[in-house]
C-alpha cells in the first residue's frame, strides 16, 4: 500500500488561465464526488492508535481523549496487527482500507459485517482488482479475529460520535468549497493524455479526520484525504492517487523494469538505508509510486498547479528518496512527452530494454531535475 503526503499550498495557485483553459474543454471527463466515511476513518485511526509518532504526533488530543476508553486487550490485538504488517514492510490502516474498499464501509458496523463474510464480500472485488497479492489476503484472514476486537473495541467506546464531533462542521463546509471548485477542472482527460488508455469518468474524494499524514488510494478511482488539507491539495491528490497504478506492477513491463532498477546499486541503497516509515518499501513500491509522481508533476505544470518546481519538491520529500521520479519526469519532459502524451506502458518498456533506465542515463536526467551532482543524487539519511 502506498503512502502520499502533500504539503499545503495558497489557493491563489490556482491560476486563471490554467482554470479558463479547463473551462473551455469541449468536453468535461472527470465526475467528481465528494463523501466521507465512518468506516474508513475507524481505519484511520488505527494509525494514530499505535502510538506511532509518524500518526499520533498529528492527533494528540484525539488520542488523550479516546485512547483511554479502549481496554489492554484491544490494544494488544491492535499492536500485533501493527507488527504483523510492518514486518513485511507494510503500513496497516492503508492495506486495510485497501481491502474493506471492495465492500460496504460506510459505518464500523459495514466493516464488522464485511469481516465475517471476508470470503463472499471483500475477497472477490480485491481478486479482480489490480491490488490483489495473495499474501496480503492471507495475512487479513488471519487476523481476522484480532481486527473484529479492535473494531468491536472502537464501536463500543463511541468511536461515531467521537468522530461525528470532529468532522461534520468540516466537512459540510469543504464539501461545498470543492464541488464548485471541481466543476472547472477536467483531471481524468489529462491523466488519459499521458497515460494513453481510457479510465472511469467518477473521481470519489474520500475526506477524513484521522488520515494524516497519508493520501490514500483505494479500489476503484477513489483516494482519502485529510478534511482540511488545502483546495489546491485536494486537486493535486486527485492528480496523482487516480493513476496509481501506472500499468500493472506483475505484468511483463513491469518485469523489464524491475531487471534494469535492480541492478542499480543507487535503489539497492536508498531501500536499505532510508526510514521504513516514509513506505514504497520495495522496489515495486518506489516504481509504481514515482512514475506517478513523474506523470502527476507534469499535470499540475500543465494545469497552472504546480505548488513547488520539481527540485524542490523531490531533494525534500521522503528523505529525498524519489530519485527515480525526478529521472522519469526529466526523460519525459527532454521527449516532449508532456506536450505530445502517449502510451505510458509502451514508454515504459521502451525505456526499459533501450537504456533509458540504466544508471548512466537515468541518473543524469534524475542530476538535471534535482539540481545536484549524479554522486549526491542519494545521501545516506544518518550521515546527512
Amino acid at each position: 500500500m502506498l503512502r502520499r503526503t502533500l504539503l499545503a499550498a495558497p489557493l491563489a495557485l490556482l491560476a486563471a488561465p490554467a482554470l479558463a483553459q479547463a473551462v473551455a474543454a469541449p468536453l468535461m471527463r472527470t465526475v467528481w464526488t465528494i463523501a466521507s466515511s465512518e468506516g474508513v476513518d475507524a481505519l484511520a485511526f488505527l494509525g494514530p492508535l499505535s502510538g506511532k509518532p509518524f500518526y499520533a504526533d498529528h492527533y494528540p488530543d484525539e488520542l488523550a481523549a479516546f485512547k483511554p476508553r479502549l481496554g489492554e486487550e484491544t490494544m494488544e490485538a491492535l499492536m500485533s496487527l501493527h507488527a504483523e504488517a510492518e514486518a513485511v514492510g507494510g503500513l496497516l490502516w492503508p492495506g486495510l482500507t485497501l481491502i474493506f474498499s471492495g465492500g460496504p464501509d460506510a459505518t464500523i458496523e459495514d466493516l464488522l459485517a464485511a469481516l465475517d463474510a471476508a470470503e463472499t464480500v471483500l475477497e472477490p472485488p480485491f481478486r479482480a482488482s489490480v491490488y490483489w497479492d495473495v499474501a496480503d489476503w492471507d495475512r487479513f484472514i488471519a487476523g481476522r479475529d484480532r481486527l473484529r476486537l479492535v473494531l468491536t473495541g472502537l464501536r463500543d467506546a463511541g468511536f461515531a460520535a467521537f468522530r461525528n464531533e470532529r468532522i461534520a462542521g468540516p466537512a459540510e463546509r469543504k464539501t461545498a468549497e470543492l464541488t464548485a471548485l471541481f466543476s472547472r477542472l477536467d483531471i481524468i482527460a489529462e491523466q488519459e493524455r499521458l497515460l494513453g488508455r481510457a479510465l472511469e469518468p467518477g473521481i470519489r474524494v474520500e475526506l477524513s479526520w484521522f488520515c494524516r499524514p497519508h493520501g490514500v488510494k483505494v479500489q476503484g478511482q477513489r483516494f482519502i484525504t485529510h478534511v482540511a488539507a488545502s483546495d489546491q491539495i485536494m486537486v493535486l491528490t486527485a492528480a496523482h492517487e487516480i493513476l496509481h497504478p501506472p500499468f500493472d506492477m506483475q505484468g511483463p513491463v513491469a518485469r523489464a523494469c524491475y531487471a534494469v532498477l535492480e541492478a542499480d546499486p543507487l535503489f539497492s541503497r536508498i531501500l536499505a538505508e532510508k526510514d521504513p516509515g516514509t513506505g514504497y518499501n520495495s522496489l515495486e513500491g518506489i516504481l509504481n509510486e514515482d512514475t506517478c509522481q513523474a506523470l502527476d508533476q507534469i499535470i499540475q505544470e500543465r494545469l497552472g498547479l504546480a505548488f513547488r518546481p520539481p527540485a524542490a519538491r523531490w531533494n525534500r520529500a521522503d528523505q529525498g528518496m524519489h530519485v527515480l521520479a525526478a529521472g522519469l519526469y526529466g526523460t519525459l519532459m527532454a521527449e516532449g512527452y508532456d506536450r505530445t502524451g502517449g502510451n505510458l506502458e509502451a514508454w515504459m518498456l521502451e525505456a526499459a530494454t533501450t537504456g533509458k533506465l540504466s544508471p548512466s542515463r537515468l541518473h543524469a536526467a534524475a542530476a538535471r531535475v534535482l539540481e545536484k551532482p549524479v554522486d549526491r543524487l542519494w545521501t545516506t539519511p544518518a550521515a546527512a
